[in-house]
């Protein structure tokens, strides 16, 4: 059998070229397949966050407990994740894809069986086991399964999961809470699961350098330097602002284990002749950038995520089902802007469609920022569904072009990296913002407060037409003045946060507006990039053309 050469970031690799036809399946059919997998495990990740107070007190304990039924998913999750690409080339991308699949199902069933919260944490931490290798695989798969020229549309498809999912999870975990039980979405899972496994066992194959390679050895060390140093960032994240970040004992500790393990990890992955995940994927430019961006990108999103739902339930007064219908916009944005932009994509320069999106992803922050406490839904629509689309133009350009240079035995090892960063930039995300929002509301609150002392006329009426409406409403003068109080204090706190909410948008906006020069140091795609050949064999000066997508491999390049 002919052979080909294989470099880190070539798209050429080394394995035996096999002759034998190959089936035709539609790559649609493929992204279908792993789509509905990836989109159930990405859901599962937001949908359970509203029903932690139903799972508390149905399990008997406090929501501060309750809430390690997110943690520990998140944990396991962020542990098995970049190691997907190792696993996908020891035990076989589909096998694993399979395996992944039905565990997930299975472990659905049991965290709806549970019993008690140690049960559910347990099973919760299965799950994350389970589903931490979908998103990586899912985008492999497809990245193989489109050609470079439609990799625009393959991204689109794998955005239809990553980003309209966080958004869907909130109001449909809200929804299926209040009408069913908590129990219930955990139990969704299983016909989806179902349906893709079928699917995926019938469609998905392994390319033939996974079925070439040589069996690595175990590097244990760095298995649990990943551990360690992940494991501990994930749960500073997600309890830090619970317990007051660095003014905790145990967060300082977990600090020094997360810095310990991460470093460890690092050295211990550039030494071993067989690493867990291959640091070394970041020496391509496009992909070290690309990786930073996402991290980023994830940062808004997941930030703004959380942030607009406690805008409209604390200050305006919805309900968690109102607050996440609010949201359905920006899904509905994305929805419609992912098919044009992946076409797009595959058609034009992605780094302009990515800049272009980083702009408009900074004009709907500022919008945002406009919002104050008399805001109508119209006032939130609007900014939602431009967000969505920005989110479109932002995603399948990054995805697209970041890996676009990586060889495809090494696109395993580069898509886990790629979204572990994306999951703990939203991680941060979250964790960044809500303790901004804090800090500042109380920054604000004591700035207000001093401002409203016995001398300053507008407080004074204020409160006077308070006691009057008291009294007007049967309460005695004694009475009518301490509601006065508590209802002027209330006011002034309800100002505090909104100034809060206002600095918290405009943070996204800077940082949207920093990421668009970051877009033009990315590397075009190679199967965009002009090429040049010599204009007659006997040679000449070099002319520029467009690479023929049918004979690309027949132009010299440059």
């Amino acid at each position: 059998m002919p052979r080909v050469t294989d470099s880190l970031f070539s798209p050429n690799y080394d394995f035996p070229v096999s002759t034998a036809p190959k089936p035709a399946i539609n790559p649609y059919i493929i992204a279908i397949s792993v789509m509905l997998a990836t989109f159930m495990e990405i859901l599962d990740t937001t949908i359970v966050n509203v029903a932690i107070p139903h799972i508390s007190g149905n399990l008997s304990a406090t929501y501060e407990e309750g809430t390690w039924v997110v943690t520990s998913y998140l944990v396991a999750n962020a542990i098995i994740l970049p190691m997907s690409g190792w696993l996908a080339s020891r035990f076989g991308r589909r096998r694993l894809l399979l395996a992944c699949v039905a565990g997930f199902s299975i472990t659905s069933v049991l965290c709806g069986m549970s019993t008690s919260l140690s049960q559910l944490i347990f099973f919760r931490v299965l799950q994350g086991v389970t589903g931490g290798g979908l998103q990586p695989f899912a985008q492999a798969v497809l990245l193989e399964s489109f050609p470079p020229q439609k990799h625009g549309q393959a991204m689109a498809v794998f955005g239809f999961g990553v980003v309209i999912a966080p958004i869907l999870g909130p109001t449909l975990g809200g929804w299926i809470t209040d009408t069913y039980s908590w129990r219930w979405i955990f139990y969704i899972n299983v016909p989806i699961g179902l349906i893709s496994l079928v699917m995926m066992s019938r469609f998905v194959h392994d390319p033939e350098y996974l079925r070439h390679t040589v069996k690595k050895r175990v590097d244990l060390w760095g298995i649990g330097f990943l551990a360690l140093g992940l494991g501990a960032l994930q749960v500073i994240l997600d309890t830090g602002q619970r317990k007051d970040w660095f003014g905790n004992t145990d967060i300082r500790l977990l600090t020094f284990c997360c810095v310990a393990g991460l470093l460890a990890f690092i050295v211990r992955e550039f030494m071993v002749q067989d690493p867990i995940v291959d640091l070394r994927a970041l020496g391509d430019r496009s992909f070290a950038i690309g990786t930073g961006l996402i991290a980023m990108v994830g940062f808004t999103l997941y930030g703004s995520l959380v942030i607009l739902p406690m805008y409209l339930e604390n200050l305006l007064g919805y309900s968690a089902l109102d607050a996440g219908l609010a949201l359905s916009p920006r899904g509905i944005g994305s929805l419609l802007a992912m098919p044009i932009v992946g076409v797009l994509t595959s058609k034009y320069d992605p780094r302009k469609l990515l800049a272009f999106g980083f702009g408009l992803g900074a004009l709907t922050m500022y919008q945002l920022s406009a919002l104050n406490l008399n805001a109508g839904y119209w006032d939130i629509f609007w900014p939602q569904v431009w967000q969505g689309v920005a989110m479109g133009f932002m995603f399948i350009p990054l995805s697209a072009t970041a890996v676009s240079h990586i060889a495809k035995p090494k696109m395993g090892n580069a898509t886990s990296i790629f979204n572990l960063m994306r999951n703990v930039g939203g991680s941060t995300g979250i964790a960044i913002m809500t303790t901004l929002l804090s800090r500042r509301a109380q920054f604000h609150q004591n700035h207000l407060v001093a401002r409203m002392t016995p001398y300053d006329l507008t407080a004074q009426q204020m409160l006077l037409q308070f006691q009057r409406y008291f009294i007007s409403m049967g309460s005695d003068a004694v009475t009518a003045a301490q509601r006065a109080h508590a209802a002027l204090y209330g006011m002034l706190q309800r100002h505090a946060a909104m100034l809060a909410f206002v600095e918290a948008f405009w943070v996204n906006a800077v940082i949207f507006l920093v990421m668009i020069p970051f877009a033009f140091l990315l590397i075009r795609p190679s199967h965009q990039q002009a090429r040049l050949v010599p204009r007659e064999p006997t040679g000449g000066q070099p002319v520029e053309i467009e690479p023929n997508k049918q004979h690309e491999e027949e132009l010299l390049p440059v």
